[in-house]
């Protein structure tokens, strides 16, 4: 099986194309002030991921929740204008650095289509961030559930099917072996895993999978995986 082989990237977007676990970091960090200094990667996620649970909703409402839980629980500020800031914050979440150019480059052999449980609003954030590399959206506003639930991937199934596509011609890419790599996996579809925190210890700000599930393909960045396609396109020419 060759990456070439398909027609369709649909894409994970936080955690693989957006640097969230950066963002993240960066925004408690500074709203946390003298008591957010010596907290280690670790002890900010921990109760970033407990905030995420608790407060499920749409991103771009519900993550002023999450930082008043993690920061009750951190002891940092909690005020309202903390909150508020970090809401902010999560809309200017960064791009990891090759994200940009490698969607421009793979753009030219695929369809690419979000698969996000991001809502809308903060989908359109992080796309322009991106700079609008997708040929369509498939987000938590339309499907009415997050991955991982198989519902979302059925969703998006039956969307590119009614745009001609197959679903053997899907490849899947993804960061998260909990949100993406493990079910997509199990329902049949073809994965790429995007390995953002090789090298790095545990699973960053994304919860510990059950298992880790061997992909079709694997690469630690998004960059290479371009790099491995316009490979396979050189010599097919």
């Amino acid at each position: 099986m060759k990456l070439t082989d398909f027609k369709v990237l649909t894409f994970d977007v936080v955690g693989t194309l957006i640097d969230f676990e950066r963002g993240v970091l960066a925004s408690v960090r500074r709203l946390g002030g003298p008591a957010a200094k010596d907290l280690t990667d670790d002890q900010i996620f921990e109760p970033y991921m407990r905030g995420r649970a608790t407060h499920p909703g749409r991103s771009s409402h519900e993550m002023a929740n999450v930082y008043l839980s993690l920061a009750k629980e951190l002891g940092l500020p909690d005020d309202a204008q903390s909150a508020a800031a970090f809401q902010r914050d999560v809309l200017e979440w960064p791009a990891f650095a090759d994200s940009v150019a490698a969607l421009k480059r793979l753009r030219k052999h695929f369809r690419l289509v979000a698969m996000t449980n991001a809502d809308r609003v903060a989908l359109s954030a992080y796309a322009h961030t991106l700079g609008d590399p997708f040929d369509d959206t498939v987000c938590c506003d339309e499907t009415g559930v997050a991955k991982p639930d198989p519902q979302f991937f059925a969703y998006n199934r039956g969307r590119q099917a009614a745009f001609g596509y197959k679903f053997g011609e899907i490849l899947h890419t993804a960061q998260s072996q909990y949100h993406d790599i493990g079910v997509a996996t199990e329902l049949g579809y073809a994965t790429c895993w995007i390995e953002r925190r090789q090298g790095k210890k545990g699973f960053g700000a994304t919860p510990v999978p059950e298992a880790v599930t061997t992909p079709t393909f694997t690469f630690p960045t998004l960059a290479e995986l371009a790099d491995a396609v316009e490979a396979e396109a050189r010599l097919a020419a």
